[in-house]
């Protein structure tokens, strides 16, 4: 197995990072530690595919989207063959209706 962060995953990232940064006032430290640990938890996905939950807000796209939760973020992801992909770094203090995009 191998992973693939999605151009839409990093944007996510850098949205959120940027957000916490101006808007929450959060360190630069902390928020470096926050991205580590959510992009550490998502290459745990290559031992361990499977281990997240079907994320039921993306069922419509039948693409079996999955999610690992890590803190205040969801980690979106699916799986096609040998690959994972990693589709998104969600914050869950947010409406999930936004997921659906």
């Amino acid at each position: 197995m191998r992973i693939v962060y999605t151009d839409q995953s990093f944007e996510s990232l850098d949205e959120t990072s940027q957000f916490l940064l101006e808007k929450q006032g959060m360190t630069l430290e902390k928020i470096l530690e926050i991205r580590t640990k959510l992009l550490d938890r998502a290459d745990g996905l290559v031992s361990y595919p499977k281990g997240g939950q079907r994320e039921e807000y993306l069922e419509h796209l039948n693409k079996n989207h999955r999610r690992l939760i890590e803190g205040h973020f969801k980690i979106i992801y699916r799986i096609e063959e040998k690959t994972i992909y990693v589709t998104d770094f969600f914050d869950t203090r947010q409406n999930p209706e936004k997921m659906k995009g």
